[in-house]
């Protein structure tokens, strides 16, 4: 099933492939899901996390230790923390973020979900990402879960892409409208 998802292939649709077949036989697909986010989440805060990941210049043993050593700290275990160290055994570990969104894609695709990426000038707050969340749903027919990002460049109103379809509905875009609108008129 989750092998012929054509959106998730190469070597991160592989690995997250084989995780998730195997997060769901155990019925922690949630679970992997969480720790995946929440290794996502410290690689976004930390550069050093990043270089570490990223970086070819580290022994395979010293980023296990590391990758270890953040492990615990972060208190992500299990099947999540396993499936990394063998990332970072077989020198893949550079590939994490492709493969938790590959993961993520297999989730969805799981549970009859689909994926908005919704842009923002400020975080939003839960009424307003529910009903968000309800007006994706009456559009698509699916349950939608939305991966939001803050721009303060937007200046207000927001932007949503899903799948191939985008909404732009930011303040900054209605104002360049404006802009080239007056500059043809006069």
């Amino acid at each position: 099933m989750a092998a012929e998802d054509t959106s998730v292939s190469g070597v991160s649709g592989r690995y997250a492939t084989a995780l998730f077949e195997l997060a769901r036989d155990q019925n922690l697909v949630d679970a992997v899901k969480a720790d995946l986010d929440k290794f996502e989440a410290l690689l976004n805060e930390s550069a050093d996390l990043k270089r570490l990941v990223r970086s070819p210049v580290f022994a395979a043993d010293a980023q296990s230790r590391a990758l270890s050593a953040v492990l615990d700290k972060a208190g992500i275990a299990g099947i999540a923390a396993n499936f990394l160290k063998v990332l970072t055994a077989n020198r893949r570990l550079f590939a994490v973020a492709d493969v938790i969104r590959a993961y993520r894609a297999l989730v969805a695709k799981f549970k009859g979900e689909t994926t908005a990426d919704v842009t923002v000038a400020e975080a939003l707050s839960d009424k307003n990402l529910d009903a968000l969340k309800v007006a994706l749903k009456s559009v698509t027919g699916k349950d939608v879960a939305l991966n939001v990002k803050i721009d303060p460049s937007i200046i207000g109103g927001l932007v949503v892409k899903l799948g191939s379809r985008m909404v732009d509905g930011s303040l900054r875009t209605k104002l360049n409208s404006i802009k080239h609108a007056m500059k043809e008129a006069g």
